[in-house]
């Protein structure tokens, strides 16, 4: 299982990388094994503001439908269109070509609650 060192985690199983107050969020290689094969994904628009650890879409796949939710708050500024006609690179690229939004963030704190790779390490492997 992947969990690269340079990103934050939350117990749901999404990962955020912040650049400045952006931060790229998507779903972890546990998330994307646990789904099996991704067939839709359902994700928020441009402009909506999200609470952090919010419900912000839907992930489908062959086994099952799952909530999407944001480690952090803020508002939306760019979404993974590529995603809708390639849902699957969520499968084959989770932490690159597979990411999912970009959020302007609205409290850089927010950070502080989520987990080091070591840390997710551990729930990733319960």
């Amino acid at each position: 299982m992947n969990i690269p060192s340079d990103l934050l985690y939350s117990k749901e199983h999404e990962w955020a990388k912040i650049e400045g107050d952006i931060a790229t969020i998507g779903i972890t290689d546990f998330a994307q094994g646990s789904l099996g094969d991704i067939t839709f994904v359902e994700l928020p628009k441009v402009g909506a503001k999200v609470e952090q650890f919010a419900n912000v879409g839907v992930i489908e796949s062959v086994k099952t439908v799952s909530d999407l939710y944001t480690p952090l708050g803020g508002e939306i500024v760019e979404v993974n269109s590529a995603i809708d006609a390639d849902p699957a690179a969520l499968n084959n690229d989770p932490y690159g070509a597979g990411w999912l939004i970009k959020i302007k963030l609205a409290e850089p704190a927010q950070a502080k609650a989520l987990l080091d790779a070591a840390a997710y390490t551990g729930i990733a492997h319960d």
